[in-house]
């Protein structure tokens, strides 16, 4: 009999086929299924019943994607969310229309891969740029594809009134925990309450093996917190006395999250006592309800003193409830362009537009020869490219995985279509199997595979009420070419050095993390830019922590282009951390101890060491080990 230790590694997948098998878990988001249920199916519904069966499978398919955003959050965080995405969906489905109606197979395909670098380099940004390029890319293909006897701008209104649709039923449908107050806060006071909550993590874990992962934990509760109390208002700030106090809430978790990080990082237990305090605030927050009496840690170190002030400071803010300042650094349009043409943004969108311009040129050579009766009596060339942008998106996995999921997806999606098209009468059946669809797929999101499933019953629906006849085969033979494309194109290589993204991602949280401890070690007294900088240095590193991720469990082909960016990324943690502990230390005492100038400059020489990339040094005429200074810093007390 082999040993334990020997078997489980005889069973260890490889990281490809892990991510593959891998499923998001969690309660189900009923509010969210309710939005999907009174979507799509009543849109297309309306528009059979007024002869519009055309404009509704336009409307349908845009309510459709902007389910699949519809992730839990905010209300102001989804207009941003699903409104930026939808306003680029009806742009490609405006310039797929008419560039389809107007222009040749080849200048066809041109537009198109024109079209996939423009989305790719977007799609860098962030999450919801991505999702923009997304459906800028499927609504262009659909656009310069579907056969629908309207014009352009008669679709592209109709795909504007389908995502309209579901952010209206976003903003006025209650969700849990909406009624505590004011209405309009579903997510926010939520995302708040659980901030505190891992504030009263990370101190239990303190001087445990535990601590790095609670200190993680906090990062991304401050990062939704801060993506669900920004976006659109009626006015420049805060709006409401109740949105104020929530706003003066988050900001005062915010010295409480410092000092927390700088007891993990002196890595000595403190106390129960000293969780007790967060934790009240929590329910404060959560229940709406005030504060009442909060035990004091004790007192015996600087950072200890700093939690002790930052309880008082977040009691006497919860009872004032003033302050708007959430602590972000806006990003301008001049740093949106960097990064959407720098070194990731380049490789993305290359990716992207080979890819795309690939699934089109090969869709419309099939289309226009005498290979036609591939495609049956009916013309959705579209299908091909707009599932290559699907595949091609990193958002939803590692390349691998995504191939495998879209396969078995689409062939169960398919299979179970060709049975309920079988006995559902029409339309009515396949209306209701519209709405259906439309309640999971916020279910489905949890695994690439069974959304592919939901949304090919989903589309093969659309398809038929639409006036086509079922095509679920022809379906699953243009899923398989598509990841046939994008396998190849996704192992070419490419011009400059691959794990663009992944290096990217890096340089900006070492950029963030320099002018972090520029900041503290240049003895500012501004704790709201040390805060915004401290802020922006975690939210940089928890992207580039996903982006390695992600890349790691790639095929090993691809994988081994981004090897050792871990370790930097870990490095990096480790210096915001001891960066947090300078700055508690030098508030209560006004210089660093030895044990602070060791630990930053053996981590400084280890990034140096590792050749951490850095997209702007901040000041990069300075030796950072002689800025690590002993004399006292002025400081205020705040």
């Amino acid at each position: 009999m082999f040993p334990r230790s020997a078997v489980a590694d005889r069973t260890v997948l490889p990281p490809w086929l892990a991510h593959a098998l891998r499923a998001q878990r969690g309660p189900v988001p009923w509010s969210a299924v309710t939005r999907g249920a009174l979507a799509a199916g009543p849109l297309l519904l309306v528009a059979v019943l007024t002869d519009h069966a055309s404009l509704g499978v336009v409307a349908a398919i845009a309510a459709m994607l902007a389910g699949i955003n519809d992730r839990p959050g905010s209300r102001r965080a989804a207009v941003n969310r699903l409104g930026a995405p939808a306003l680029a969906g009806a742009g490609g489905m405006l310039v797929g229309t008419y560039v389809g109606d107007h222009v040749g197979a080849v200048a066809l395909t041109a537009v198109l891969t024109g079209l996939g670098l423009l989305a790719g380099g977007m799609s860098a940004i962030g999450p919801v740029a991505s999702g923009a390029g997304t459906q800028l890319l499927v609504a262009a293909a659909i656009g310069a594809g579907m056969p629908v006897p309207e014009a352009g701008w008669t679709r592209a209104l109709a795909f504007l009134a389908g995502a309209g649709w579901l952010i209206a039923l976003r903003l006025v449908l209650p969700t849990p925990g909406a009624m505590t107050g004011d209405f309009r806060f579903d997510g926010e006071r939520a995302a708040v309450a659980r901030v505190y909550d891992a504030v009263a993590g990370l101190l239990d874990a303190t001087g445990t093996g535990h601590a790095t992962a609670r200190r993680a934990a906090l990062t991304a509760a401050l990062d939704h917190a801060q993506d669900a109390l920004t976006g659109p208002r009626l006015r420049r700030f805060a709006s409401s006395s109740a949105e104020r106090r929530l706003h003066a809430q988050y900001a005062a978790a915010l010295p409480l999250a410092e000092a927390a990080t700088a007891l993990a990082w002196a890595g000595e237990p403190v106390s129960e006592r000293a969780a007790e305090g967060p934790r009240r605030l929590a329910a404060s927050v959560r229940d709406n309800t005030p504060t009442g009496p909060l035990p004091a840690p004790s007192r015996s170190a600087p950072a200890l003193r700093a939690l002790d002030d930052a309880l008082l400071h977040a009691a006497e803010a919860f009872d004032q409830g003033g302050g708007s300042d959430l602590h972000t650094r806006r990003r301008s349009a001049r740093d949106l362009l960097r990064t959407a043409f720098g070194a990731g943004g380049r490789e993305y969108g290359l990716r992207v537009a080979l890819c795309f311009g690939a699934g089109a040129a090969i869709a419309q050579a099939l289309h226009h020869s005498h290979w036609s009766h591939w495609y049956g009596q009916h013309t959705h060339w579209y299908w091909l490219p707009a599932t290559v942008v699907f595949l091609v998106k990193p958002d939803l996995g590692p390349l691998v995985s995504r191939v495998l999921c879209r396969a078995a997806g689409t062939v169960l999606g398919a299979l179970l279509f060709a049975a309920f098209a079988a006995v559902l009468p029409r339309p009515e059946g396949l209306i209701a199997l519209v709405a259906v669809c439309g309640a999971l797929v916020p279910v489905s999101t949890r695994h690439f595979a069974a959304q592919t499933a939901v949304v090919t019953v989903l589309v093969l629906s659309l398809v038929m009420v639409g006036g086509e006849p079922q095509a679920s085969v022809s379906r699953i033979a243009e899923t398989l070419l598509a990841c046939a494309i994008v396998l190849i194109v996704g192992h070419l290589p490419m011009p400059g050095e691959r794990g663009g993204q992944v290096r990217a991602r890096l340089a900006a949280a070492s950029t963030a993390a320099h002018a972090y401890l520029t900041h503290v070690l240049d003895g500012s007294d501004d704790r709201a830019a040390r805060w915004t900088l401290r802020r922006e240095a975690y939210r940089t590193l928890a992207e580039a922590r996903t982006a390695i991720a992600l890349a790691a469990h790639e095929l090993p082909a691809l994988a081994r282009h981004t090897e050792g960016t871990d370790e930097v990324a870990a490095v990096l943690e480790r210096l915001v951390d001891t960066t947090t502990a300078c700055a508690v230390h030098l508030d209560d005492t006004g210089r660093l101890t030895p044990g602070h100038r060791a630990q930053l400059a053996e981590l400084l020489g280890e990034l140096a060491v590792r050749g951490a990339p850095t997209s702007a040094d901040p000041h990069p005429e300075r030796d950072w080990n002689l800025t690590v200074r002993a004399e006292p810093v002025s400081t205020t007390s705040q």
